[in-house]
């Protein structure tokens, strides 16, 4: 019985996954044929079922944006990105999105080390580095093995010199692959969907007036009272927002 309990789920899950694929490429030829509002449609019914994927993010970017639809748009690509964060078309949609956006905020300089990490780190997903880090691991293994049991003093100084630079690897890699899970899990960055949002100094409808933002701009999201949100811009400045003029990436 139990056998045909696995059997079963085995044949369904391969079912629905067939059936995913044949939904998404009828919203890719929808969406060769021009008709925008037909895939955007049909993505998004694949999205309902809790499958989701770069790709399926990525086409559904691209079919808001040739909808007129600017802020929709840029919510996908950053959904795409968090997926696919090496993917170079997945970037330059995403640029020549923001491009269009009313608001040009200049971002506040990074240190130019911490910007190489970040842009190495997202060269791969969180599951690839966390491979990286178990092979590094295993090999660290296999350095301290021959450390420890080599009879030879040039291969006891490779095993020792090569275990400490794999295990520092393995750590890196480990690290880099929380980093990015982290960012999948603890989403924290939204986008304006208000055509002008109104910021504000304090959690109330009566709060200072600060600035105003408009739509297809990211946010980053510090904190929440309520249904008010207190967010960041790329300049460093600070405000509240109500949470219906944001979705969150």
């Amino acid at each position: 019985m139990k056998q045909l309990i696995i059997l079963f789920t085995f044949c369904l899950s391969f079912v629905i996954a067939n059936a995913q694929d044949e939904r998404f490429e009828e919203g890719n030829q929808q969406y060769s044929d021009g008709n925008f509002q037909a895939a955007i449609d049909t993505y998004n019914g694949i999205l309902s079922t809790g499958v989701e994927s770069g790709a399926l993010y990525f086409n559904l970017g691209n079919a808001y944006y040739k909808n007129g639809e600017l802020a929709n748009a840029i919510l996908n690509y950053e959904r795409a990105l968090l997926l696919k964060p090496h993917d170079k078309d997945v970037k330059y949609n995403l640029e020549l999105a923001y491009t269009q956006t009313t608001d040009k905020i200049e971002s506040v300089d990074e240190f130019f080390l911490s910007k190489w990490v970040i842009d190495f780190r997202n060269k791969a997903t969180s599951d690839t580095w966390s491979y990286i880090g178990v092979i590094c691991f295993i090999l660290t293994l296999v350095m301290a093995a021959l450390f420890f049991f080599s009879n030879s003093v040039l291969l006891k100084k490779a095993g020792f010199y090569l275990g400490v630079g794999l295990l520092a690897g393995t750590l890196i890699t480990l690290s880099f692959s929380y980093r990015q899970k982290s960012k999948l899990v603890n989403r924290n960055h939204a986008i304006v969907f208000s055509p002008s949002l109104t910021v504000k100094s304090s959690p109330n409808a009566n709060g200072t007036e600060i600035f105003i933002l408009h739509e297809g701009t990211k946010v980053e999201i510090i904190s929440t009272l309520g249904q008010w949100k207190e967010i960041q811009i790329a300049d460093g400045t600070v405000g509240w927002v109500e949470d219906t003029s944001i979705t969150i990436i």
